[in-house]
């Protein structure tokens, strides 16, 4: 085994005894070492020149052929054009010339099942299912089911595999993990560097996804679990998606370590692909995430917070791992470097609506529906984009939040004036055009189910704010 991996680059050996299946990217014990942490189909190597276990569960991915020269994405657009218009503040990022696809949109997506228990459905609180949301620019409705169909296999073997490397080395880690990964969660993260990744490799002419695509999107998740783990201590949050945080359950020291582990896990497998483009814009995030909670530290129940200062803090906390995550998959698909910058934009775009919408639902929807307390966003001080654009126009909002809520029914009282004084409404507009320009983003990709399901993925990100 260790031969045949010898001659496959970015992927070896990590240590004695130890193997990495070239199809799946999992680090495994060699044949005839003793240990639990096997291949979870066989021990058994294939024939020559495959690098792989018999019977992996992602038999669809193939080694990679010979590497291309643009593989970084070095090659360039004739013509670029600047896209500032609705990006922080501390990005600089010119979008090349977008690249108009005539066609239209299909619904004929077929249905698919959940992911090991992860529902793909969002459930409506009379017990509906909710399908994706309409736009000015989408003429068909997807369910969520729907935008997930063409990765959702490789959601599930993602599931699987992600609690065979997270904590395996430390029982108390494990369980710290399985208690935030048995909180559920839709894979979203995953799930756009699976659609971008198979979009932009057909674009390249690629048969299929390459080894470092699946990578990539554990990384990107571990990434993810971490930071959620880290900011559940930081916000002294008792519950996330209606079940007991990590912190809450096996200590603040537990949940510090765990988070850290993950992180820490996430680089080194970050490092193995390779790719020292890649490596610089994930390692970004992890910095990212740092800045985004000083800023939010250093500005609660700070009525003088202007939104470019919220989109800032937006950027840094929501946006930067899936604008990474969604240009690293083009990246690694070798397309053009337009194509990247897009791919990076729409994850930007798509990052900032995000953020936005779940500061709606922290005024609109129950506890209950938010697995957590309603408006607890507020009483902790944190200034949203419903909040500031109520501010505009309700002055006594602001004596309010000076006084940090420590009056009987105030924080009742500043809610009811963020709703009078429009800003829910106002935010929406605001969700909306990032949305907007995330889909935009998406006319360099041909037409076809991966397309639409990433169309599909801003209206499920829009429909949940009405």
């Amino acid at each position: 085994m260790a031969a045949v991996m010898a001659s496959m680059p970015n992927i070896g050996p990590c240590r004695t005894g130890l193997d990495t299946c070239s199809v799946c990217c999992q680090m495994y014990l060699s044949p005839g070492v003793s240990s639990k942490r096997v291949h979870p189909r066989s021990t058994t190597v294939t024939g020559q020149g495959l690098g792989k276990y018999a019977g992996c569960k992602v038999d669809a991915f193939k080694p990679a052929g010979p590497p291309r020269d643009d593989r970084s994405g070095s090659r360039r657009s004739n013509g670029s054009v600047n896209v500032q218009q609705a990006i922080p503040s501390t990005i600089n990022s010119n979008a090349a010339e977008k690249l108009s696809l005539a066609g239209q949109k299909s619904a004929n997506v077929p249905i698919v099942p959940d992911i090991n228990g992860i529902s793909l459905l969002q459930v409506g609180p009379n017990g509906s299912t909710l399908a994706g949301a309409s736009t000015p620019d989408s003429k068909t409705k997807m369910s969520l089911n729907a935008i997930m169909a063409p990765v959702a296999d490789d959601l599930k073997t993602l599931n699987d595999n992600l609690h065979t490397i997270v904590g395996a080395e430390n029982p108390l880690l494990m369980a710290a993990a399985e208690q935030i990964f048995s909180a559920g969660g839709k894979r979203l993260r995953p799930a756009m560097v699976f659609l971008v990744s198979k979009a932009t490799a057909q674009l390249a002419g690629l048969d299929s996804m390459q080894p470092q695509h699946w990578r990539l999107a554990q990384v990107i998740e571990m990434i993810h679990t971490a930071s959620l783990i880290h900011d559940d201590v930081l916000d002294e949050s008792d519950v996330r998606r209606g079940k007991e945080t990590v912190h809450n359950m096996f200590g603040t020291r537990v949940a510090v370590l765990a988070g850290d582990f993950m992180f820490a896990q996430s680089s080194w497998y970050l490092a193995n692909l390779d790719n020292l483009e890649v490596i610089k814009l994930i390692s970004q995030v992890i910095k990212d995430f740092a800045s985004g909670e000083i800023k939010q530290a250093m500005s609660l129940f700070d009525c003088d917070l202007t939104l470019q200062d919220y989109m800032d803090k937006s950027y840094y906390k929501t946006a930067s791992l899936i604008a990474a995550s969604t240009r690293s998959a083009a990246i690694f698909s070798g397309v053009s470097s337009s194509v990247c910058e897009q791919m990076y934009d729409y994850g930007l775009q798509l990052g900032l609506a995000f953020q936005v919408v779940d500061d709606i639902l922290d005024f609109t929807q129950t506890s209950e529906q938010l697995g957590k307390p309603a408006g607890s966003d507020l009483a902790k001080g944190n200034l949203t984009a419903p909040v500031l654009f109520a501010l505009e126009k309700e002055p006594e909002l602001r004596d309010l939040i000076a006084g940090e809520f420590t009056d009987e029914g105030s924080l009742e009282a500043a809610i009811a004036l963020v709703i009078r004084g429009g800003g829910i409404e106002k935010a929406r507009q605001l969700a909306k055009e990032k949305g907007n320009l995330a889909l935009k983003d998406l006319e360099c990709l041909p037409q076809g189910p991966l397309r639409r399901s990433l169309e599909g993925m801003v209206d499920y990100v829009l429909e949940r704010i009405y």
